[in-house]
């Protein structure tokens, strides 16, 4: 019988969505590049010093748009108690990413954990189930019905240049009126707040990818105003562009 928590640490080439569903709460934590979880309607970025909680058995998609390194951790679901969300996206603290490291020593066994190694996993547990309770804001919906998704789907292509709801919404076949009633419905909020919230999660896959200047990543997401793109991103994150890629390095 496979130990009741272990860890491993794996790095994955860029690849398109598919289905993860794994019978262990699974805490999954980003070193290097950045992965995209979607699930019950939201997506959700992950990048460096971030992690995500995925209750055991739930049905999540992950794609993964650049290499990604990742250090994973697999709780028993008779270890610990369930996590506080199906899926949840949370800033790791120095505890527990001392933590993870620690546990790191431990990977998948029919060996059971030592005493030692056993408080090492609860207290990961105890600290990152705490941490889940606060996630991320800056979530993305996904759609429910498929002329939402699509349009979703063609405002993302658009994000490096001027998006025009109406053309959105010709090209998914719907009236503006009756696109902007499918936001409102399925996501309760506006197309101009989803473009928002897209730009800023583009954002940071690019202050995660590498070095380039936060005025150069602005113009690519779209904005033509620096001023406009921080006040945007500080919304959304509490941080600035510079601050928030200050984290990914702890």
């Amino acid at each position: 019988m496979t130990r009741e928590a272990y860890s491993f640490v794996r790095t994955f080439p860029a690849e398109p969505a598919r289905e993860l569903r794994v019978d262990r709460h699974y805490l999954l934590c980003a070193s290097a590049g950045t992965l995209r979880l979607e699930a019950q309607g939201q997506a959700w970025l992950l990048p460096p010093a971030r992690a995500a909680l995925i209750e055991a058995d739930r049905p999540i998609r992950v794609s993964i748009p650049q290499p990604v390194t990742t250090a994973s951790v697999l709780f028993d679901t008779g270890f610990t108690a369930a996590p506080p969300a199906p899926l949840t996206v949370f800033d790791l603290n120095p505890l527990a990413r001392a933590l993870v490291d620690e546990c790191g020593a431990w990977g998948e066994s029919d060996e059971p954990l030592t005493a030692y190694a056993g408080t090492l996993f609860a207290a990961l547990a105890a600290v990152t189930w705490r941490l889940a309770e606060q996630p991320s804001p800056v979530t993305v919906p996904a759609g429910r019905s498929p002329e939402l998704r699509r349009a979703i789907e063609s405002t993302e292509r658009q994000l490096g240049g001027e998006v025009r709801f109406e053309d959105v919404a010709a090209e998914v076949g719907l009236a503006p009126r009756s696109l902007a009633r499918r936001f409102a419905d399925e996501t309760g909020l506006t197309w101009q707040a989803v473009l928002r919230r897209m730009r800023v999660l583009r954002a940071i896959e690019e202050l995660a990818a590498g070095d380039a200047p936060v005025t150069r990543i602005a113009h690519t997401v779209g904005y033509t105003s620096l001023s406009a793109f921080n006040a945007a991103f500080r919304e959304l994150t509490g941080r600035t562009p510079t601050q928030y890629r200050a984290s990914f390095r702890p």
